[in-house]
C-alpha cells in the first residue's frame, strides 16, 4: 500500500477507536466535555475519510478532463476539513452552554473516574498518530495527510484539558469546571480550523510557493547565468504536492535549438532535485537587442 494511504488508513481506525471510547465513557460518567471530545473525534474521523479520499485521488495521473492532474484535490480536503473543525467547535460550545445551566440548577453530576483514564488514552494516542501523519505529510508533501495531522494534534492538547479539567472536579468536586473545560477546547478548535483554512486555501488561489522556495529557484538560474542573457516572469504556484514553476529565458539569437534545448533541461533537473515534486516550464526568447545589431550589420 502507497505510504500516504497507509497512513489515512491509519488516521481513520485511530479516530474510530478514540470516538466510540470516548461516547461510551462520557455517556456513563455524564461528562459534557468528555462528549464534546467524542463530537471531535467524530469530526476527525470523517475528516480522516475525506483525507484518504484525497490522498487517493491525488495521486491519479492527469487526464483528459485534468490535463494538470488532480492534486489540488488535498486542497480542498484540506478546507472542507476546517470547516468541519468550525461547525464541531460550535456543537460544543452550545452543548457546554446547556450543561452550564443544568448544573446552576443544581442537575448533573460527573463522575469523572474513567474519564480521566479515557482522557490520558486519547492525548497518547494522538501525539503518536498525528506525530505519524505530519512526518508522512512533510516527506510527501501531502496538504491533506497535513492537515489531519494538526486536527489531530489539536486533540492532544484539548484531550489534555479536558483531562486536567476532569482531575480538579476529582480533586475538588467543582462540577463547572467540566463545561468550562469543553468552552477552552472548543476556542483552541477554532484557532486551528482558522489556521487550517488560511493553509489549505491558499494554493486554490494559485498563490505564489514560499519565499525560501522561491529564492532557491532564483539561485539555481543565478548558477547558469553564463549560459543566457536574462530571465524574467518567473511564476510559481502549488496543486497538492506538484510545484509548478515557469518562467520566460532569454538565449542569444545564436544560440541552436539544440543548445537551447540543452540548457533547458539543466535548469529543470537542477530545479526538480532541490525542489522535490515540482513541474517546471521555460519559455525560450532570443535576445531582441542581439537580433537587431545583426540585422544592423
Amino acid at each position: 500500500m502507497e505510504v500516504r494511504s497507509k497512513a489515512a488508513w491509519f488516521s481513520v481506525l485511530s479516530n474510530t477507536i478514540l470516538m466510540s471510547a470516548k461516547l461510551t465513557v462520557g455517556i456513563i460518567i455524564g461528562s459534557i466535555s468528555v462528549i464534546s471530545e467524542a463530537i471531535h473525534s467524530a469530526n476527525d474521523l470523517l475528516a480522516s475519510f475525506i483525507a484518504l479520499f484525497a490522498v487517493k485521488t491525488s495521486t491519479r495521473p492527469p487526464d483528459k478532463e485534468h490535463p494538470y492532474g488532480h492534486g489540488k484535490i488535498e486542497n480542498i480536503s484540506g478546507t472542507i476539513e476546517a470547516l468541519l473543525i468550525f461547525i464541531a467547535a460550535g456543537l460544543i460550545i452550545k452543548e457546554a452552554i446547556a450543561k452550564i445551566q443544568i448544573i446552576a440548577e443544581g442537575g448533573s453530576v460527573v463522575n469523572p473516574g474513567w474519564g480521566i483514564v479515557v482522557m490520558g488514552f486519547s492525548a497518547l494516542m494522538n501525539f503518536l498518530v498525528s506525530s505519524y501523519l505530519l512526518k508522512v505529510g512533510r516527506e510527501t508533501d501531502s496538504i491533506a495527510l497535513e492537515a489531519d495531522g494538526m486536527h489531530l494534534r489539536t486533540d492532544v492538547y484539548t484531550s489534555l484539558g479536558v483531562f486536567i479539567g476532569l482531575v480538579l472536579i476529582k480533586l475538588t468536586g467543582y462540577q463547572m469546571l467540566d463545561p468550562i473545560a469543553a468552552i477552552l477546547v472548543a476556542l483552541l478548535i477554532v484557532k486551528a480550523a482558522y489556521e487550517l483554512t488560511r493553509k489549505a486555501f491558499r494554493p486554490l488561489m494559485d498563490t505564489a510557493l514560499d519565499d525560501e522556495v522561491i529564492a532557491l529557484t532564483e539561485s539555481i538560474l543565478g548558477n547558469c547565468c553564463n549560459d543566457y542573457v536574462e530571465y524574467h516572469d518567473l511564476r510559481t504556484r502549488k496543486s497538492g504536492q506538484v510545484s509548478y514553476i515557469d518562467l520566460h529565458l532569454v538565449l542569444k539569437a545564436d544560440k541552436s535549438i539544440q543548445e537551447a534545448h540543452d540548457l533547458c533541461d539543466l535548469i529543470e533537473e537542477r530545479i526538480k532535485k532541490e525542489i522535490p515534486h515540482s513541474n517546471v516550464l521555460i519559455h525560450v526568447e532570443p535576445d531582441n537587442h542581439m537580433q537587431m545589431l545583426t540585422y544592423q550589420n
